[in-house]
């Protein structure tokens, strides 16, 4: 497993990363295929990308933003993913309450992987850096932590971790 082999708590928080992005490039071509299973096949999908995103931001929420803010003088940041949090699971739930992919689901799985997006340029090219030039902050113990809470997380939402 990807996460496995991270060197740090960035590595993880950023394999995660690429991992919900490879799932919205997928949506995106399950949009434009429009096949017969296409639409069942989305909403697992969407699904799926709901529970990545859900256990990814609590574990930044649970772990990984407050041992930052101990440690640095600049919150702004923190303070912005945490709106940006607050955006994408307002998203996530009206996705996850839909009952059918329809074409206004497709705008909001779009839009949130925009959000997404926006979210983890700013965490690689200016969170991640600040983090790793702290020195108090342990990253690679955190990096542990992360792990062991967002399997915790996936087995109580009854996903495979």
């Amino acid at each position: 497993m990807a996460t496995r082999s991270a060197k740090d708590a960035c590595d993880l928080l950023d394999a995660d990363h690429r991992n919900v992005k490879k799932m919205f490039k997928e949506y995106e071509e399950l949009t434009e295929s429009r096949g017969r299973n296409s639409a069942q096949m989305k909403m697992e999908l969407a699904r799926q990308i709901c529970m990545e995103l859900t256990v990814h931001t609590q574990i930044e929420e649970e772990i990984f933003y407050p041992a930052l803010r101990q440690v640095i003088k600049e919150t702004d940041l923190l303070d912005e993913a945490s709106v940006e949090h607050q955006s994408a699971k307002e998203l996530i739930a009206q996705i996850e309450s839909g009952a059918q992919a329809d074409d206004m689901f497709d705008a909001k799985v779009k839009v949130l992987g925009e959000y997404v997006d926006h979210h983890i340029k700013e965490e690689k090219s200016e969170i991640f850096p600040k983090a790793r030039a702290a020195r108090r902050l342990d990253l690679m113990a955190m990096r542990d932590e992360l792990e062991t809470r967002k399997e915790e997380l996936k087995s109580e939402m009854g996903a495979v971790a």
